[in-house]
């Protein structure tokens, strides 16, 4: 009889998913400070996947960096001690250089640009991140970057003279920066508002969006703001194909669910967030500079000779042709 019970219990062992009756607890790492409307929207999912899956998948979320950075998010992504991140387009290129497509400046000008690019790259991305042992839960979208100095930048000229923060890690980037006279300073991000405070800091300018450089009060200290969208700040949220693959289909089908409502909703809370955040900030000492037709003409111009370079060096070729196509059939739509 005995026999006979173990008998039946390694039958159901072997049919039945160990995933099946037990919880996963994601545990994400992400850049995005505490307290941010980002943050919240996190938060918010993770409720969401509590309640919804009836307890079986948790999430508990370390923002600010707490897990390091977004390098190191992704190497304990592969060992299990961490189960996904929300990352920016930075980490993501060291994933894959597809993602590079989102930073390369002026390529896109709207919310509806960038998100048509999404649409059309999302099923080749996923297959690539797929075989690389990660799943993309959802896109997500930070605002516009602008740059934000410690002395007024009128020109192109002006910008390349100065000392520019890049990312510590993203040595392309900053191979390409160099090599079209800009002045590139590699840090890591969270290292950006104390260089910006010293008197003798290692960098005197720095891409933000509005809202973020308002919440880390970039602005006391680079008090000059350049009006001129240089690149979405897109992200995304991944989460490893290890973790997805111990939670059940329908679970997975929840958790999607989720992500598509955070993804929507901080798509959505964006330009009027980065739009309150530039009053508050000229309120308080911030000094926007606008430039004359003739020289954002001039930007624009030198920005589609720059990027052309990035193509089969800094974006796959294939992706790059893929998110010009998508783009140019958005502007063509709008009779531009």
């Amino acid at each position: 009889m005995l026999k006979r019970t173990l008998c039946v219990v390694a039958i159901a062992a072997a049919v039945i998913p160990l995933s099946a009756g037990g919880a996963e607890n994601v545990r994400l790492s992400t850049l995005v400070p505490a307290g941010t409307s980002w943050h919240k929207a996190l938060l918010d999912m993770g409720n969401a996947w509590n309640r919804d899956t009836g307890g079986r998948v948790t999430l508990t979320v370390f923002p600010g960096g707490q897990q390091g950075d977004e390098s190191t998010a992704i190497k304990k992504m592969r060992t299990d001690i961490l189960q996904a991140s929300f990352l920016s387009n930075v980490g993501l290129a060291e994933l894959d250089e597809a993602f590079n497509v989102f930073g390369m400046p002026f390529f896109l000008e709207t919310a509806e640009e960038e998100a048509a690019v999404e649409r059309k790259l999302t099923p080749v991305i996923e297959q690539r991140l797929q075989a690389k042992g990660f799943h993309l839960l959802c896109w997500g979208n930070a605002g516009w970057l602008q740059v934000f100095s410690k002395k007024p930048l009128k020109s192109l000229a002006d910008v390349k003279s100065a000392k520019l923060y890049s990312t510590k890690g993203a040595d392309k980037w900053y191979q390409w920066y160099v090599s079209n006279g800009f002045h590139p300073v590699p840090l890591l991000p969270a290292d950006v508002p104390t260089q910006l405070k010293l008197g003798t800091g290692l960098i005197d300018t720095a891409p933000y969006p509005p809202y973020l450089a308002m919440t880390l009060r970039v602005f006391d200290d680079a008090k000059y703001m350049l009006d001129l969208k240089i690149a979405p700040l897109t992200g995304a949220l991944l989460v490893s194909q290890a973790s997805w693959n111990r939670i059940s289909a329908e679970d997975r089908a929840k958790l999607t669910a989720a992500a598509q409502a955070l993804e929507t909703r901080v798509r959505g809370e964006a330009p009027a967030q980065d739009a309150e955040s530039v009053k508050v900030m000229s309120s308080r000492g911030l000094q926007v500079t606008a430039l004359d037709a003739k020289a954002l003409g001039e930007f624009r111009a030198a920005a589609t000779q720059l990027v052309s370079t990035m193509r089969g060096t800094m974006v796959p070729a294939d992706i790059y042709d893929m998110a010009v196509a998508e783009r140019d059939a958005v502007r063509k739509s709008k009779g531009k």
